[in-house]
């Protein structure tokens, strides 16, 4: 039971870093912005990575959205309903 409510808090924790590295990404990079969302980038595309390569962007002229972000926030978010049923 410890180890399901670890992976859990666990699961959390990338969610937000996951939510993180979107919020930053609307703000212009340079200094500490641009530093912070290269960690967070390193940390969480190799999993985001893997929806962005099966969901295109949607939108045009500059303007383009990533759903992918989102995705990959709902797939955690069912890993963690089945470690609660463990």
């Amino acid at each position: 039971m410890r180890l399901a409510f670890i992976l859990y808090r666990l699961i959390d924790f990338y969610e937000l870093l996951i939510l993180a590295e979107c919020i930053l990404s609307w703000f212009p990079m340079g200094g500490i912005v641009s530093d912070i969302y290269q960690a967070l980038e390193t940390l969480v595309e190799p999993f985001v990575g893997i929806f962005r390569r099966l969901i295109p962007s949607v939108g045009g002229s500059g303007m383009r959205v990533d759903f992918s972000p989102m995705i990959a926030i709902i797939v955690l978010d069912l890993v963690k309903r089945l470690v609660i049923g463990l």
